[in-house]
């Protein structure tokens, strides 16, 4: 792990592999660390840079709301500092949300894209609720008030009843995600922008990848962005729910490979 400094942030970062540069940007409320089944196979041929987004992992926590454009400026100024000019941007959940915030920011930057477990809509008026009453819980009673009801929702049925394993790391990683961080992120993800109408816009490559079971983000709206993202490739990934890259990394990374091969 490297720390640099960026939009007066201390972000945390790992830098592995070489070859084309992949830049891998973790969901809420996790870290960079949610990419480990990915990053091995990948940086055989691929440089994968995966980044702590502001307010989790080990970077800083700016206070009050981190929009999802500030993220994607981190990213880019974190491809500024490693001397990577362009590269594939790919986001899960919250990640997807500030892929698509890079690609509008800096269309010229994205050689590709890799949207997983996302969606291009904005929050409608319960949602932005929701995240409201989670930010406060979670000020109130730290990262342990919101893990139990997340978890059913982040995995499979099967994976929480058979998978003690994934339970378990998925558990540690959002129990170790700062509360202020956590906070901030949802009021900036609550703020976001609709990107629907912007997808017909993206003519890069695009990969969007979906849990066949995923109930946060569901497989209707992956489809509704590949609809509207000309020449784009959907992939479903069976038995698996929102972080579909982790419960079925082999079918994920399959599909991941493929993509940057072509």
């Amino acid at each position: 792990m490297q720390k640099i400094r960026v939009n007066n942030i201390q972000l945390a970062y790992e830098d592995q592999g070489d070859g084309p540069a992949v830049v891998l940007i973790h969901g809420y409320p996790f870290n960079r660390s949610m990419w480990a089944e990915q990053v091995v196979p990948l940086s055989i041929d691929y440089r994968i840079i995966t980044p702590d987004l502001r307010g989790h992992g080990d970077s800083e926590v700016s206070p009050a709301t981190t929009t999802m454009n500030q993220m994607a400026q981190d990213v880019a100024a974190l491809m500024d500092v490693l001397g990577i000019r362009h590269a594939t941007i790919g986001g899960l959940s919250m990640g997807g949300y500030v892929a698509l915030a890079f690609y509008d920011l800096f269309p010229n930057r994205a050689d590709r894209l890799l949207l997983a477990d996302t969606r291009a809509q904005a929050d409608t008026d319960e949602g932005k609720t929701a995240r409201a009453e989670q930010a406060k819980k979670i000020l109130a009673e730290g990262m342990a008030g919101i893990v139990d009801t997340m978890l059913p929702k982040l995995l499979s049925p099967a994976t929480v009843s058979k998978n003690p394993g994934i339970v378990k790391r998925v558990r540690e990683m959002m129990l170790q995600t700062n509360p202020e961080g956590a906070a901030a992120a949802l009021r900036g993800m609550a703020e976001r922008e609709d990107q629907t109408e912007r997808l017909s816009r993206i003519k890069v490559p695009t990969l969007i990848i979906v849990g066949g079971q995923d109930p946060i983000t569901p497989v209707a709206d992956s489809e509704k962005m590949h609809g509207k993202i000309a020449g784009s490739k959907l992939v479903i990934i069976e038995n698996a729910s929102h972080v579909s890259n982790i419960e079925q990394p082999e079918q994920f990374n399959h599909a991941v490979k493929e993509f940057l091969d072509e």
